[in-house]
């Protein structure tokens, strides 16, 4: 039986959406035991009074705010839920963690106590977000793991979304773009210009060369690697622009007169369409890829449905045992 070791403290909804995701998961998957790390006295009024021998309860005494500075709370809050939680998978307790607290310190946990996978340089952070013609979406790294890279970091982080892409998304070639100012191959500096010459050199990847900013929700790849800083402006302007759009849209159906309300019911099918097409939930957490085991942050916001859906990501990464095979392409070399 797999074991996921879950920061039940952590994210702003928490102990409750993350245990009603639980509860909603372990019905359907009855190989995996859930272990939530917390404090007890809060955990168990969202539990049943029976539960499921799936489900199992570490209390823990402290935990990782959004204001803790990442490594010092990780290094001084050993009874934290989300250091509980990682510990547990360094030590063989769990095979993998899940968490929707502070991204900073779950990466430092997972560098410092899960542990890099030897020939990695860099681990990075990867969410899959959607696009405009499929259901499928696409994966962005390093989504602000590192703040500065090197062309071979990001060289390792298309090799490794390239793994991830074919085992867990199931995608057989999955095409891996560079993010850049210009479709060319000599646009943008130095480090861009290195990474593009070094991917395309790539063998064993299905390189399609650049993609600009406003492509990305196109569908026109699967893998779109990127330097940290510039991957993480990404997320937050794709993430920004989706709710304010959405709210504008909702005042404006809701706010603008009896015809426009009118108008909205025939036109709700279609924007259903769009709200399914556009479900961020569904993709599940963001992904620290180069550790020696699945390390997964859900969004902080993130309701029940969006907590199953990553525990479901997380079990189809064990399932496909998608760290070994990183493992032996890397530690290899």
């Amino acid at each position: 039986m797999k074991k996921i070791a879950i920061d039940a403290m952590g994210g702003d909804h928490a102990p409750e959406s993350i245990i009603e995701g639980v509860l909603r998961a372990q019905k359907e998957m009855p190989d995996v035991e859930f272990i939530l790390y917390g404090n007890q006295d809060k955990i168990k009024p969202f539990l049943p009074e029976t539960y499921s021998p799936q489900i199992k309860i570490v209390h823990t005494t402290e935990e990782v705010t959004g204001d803790d500075e990442p490594v010092r709370a990780i290094r001084t809050k050993k009874d934290a839920s989300m250091v509980r939680a990682a510990t547990a998978v360094k030590d063989g307790e769990a095979d993998a963690v899940m968490s929707l607290g502070n991204t900073g310190a779950l990466l430092a946990a997972g560098i410092f106590i899960v542990g890099r996978i030897k020939g990695i340089t860099r681990p990075a952070l990867m969410p899959t977000l959607p696009v405009s013609n499929s259901s499928d979406g696409f994966t962005l790294l390093d989504a602000g793991a590192n703040a500065t890279s090197k062309p071979e970091y990001l060289v390792q982080w298309a090799q490794m979304a390239n793994f991830y892409a074919q085992k867990v998304r199931g995608i057989a070639n999955p095409r891996i773009a560079l993010l850049n100012n210009g479709s060319e191959s000599d646009k943008g500096d130095d480090l861009h210009q290195s990474v593009y010459q070094l991917l395309t050199g790539q063998a064993d990847i299905n390189f399609v060369g650049n993609i600009e900013a406003n492509e990305v929700l196109t569908g026109k790849a699967d893998i779109v690697v990127s330097d940290g800083f510039t991957g993480n402006a990404l997320l937050k302007t794709i993430e920004g622009t989706a709710e304010t759009l959405l709210s504008l849209l909702k005042d404006g159906l809701l706010n603008s007169g009896l015809k426009v309300k009118l108008g909205a019911v025939m036109v709700k099918p279609a924007l259903k369409n769009v709200m399914v097409r556009f479900d961020t939930s569904k993709y599940g957490g963001a992904a620290l890829m180069g550790l020696k085991a699945p390390v997964v942050k859900a969004h902080g916001r993130a309701d029940a449905r969006a907590v199953y859906y990553t525990l479901k990501q997380i079990e189809q990464m064990l399932a496909q045992n998608l760290t070994a095979t990183i493992v032996e392409q890397f530690e290899q070399k």
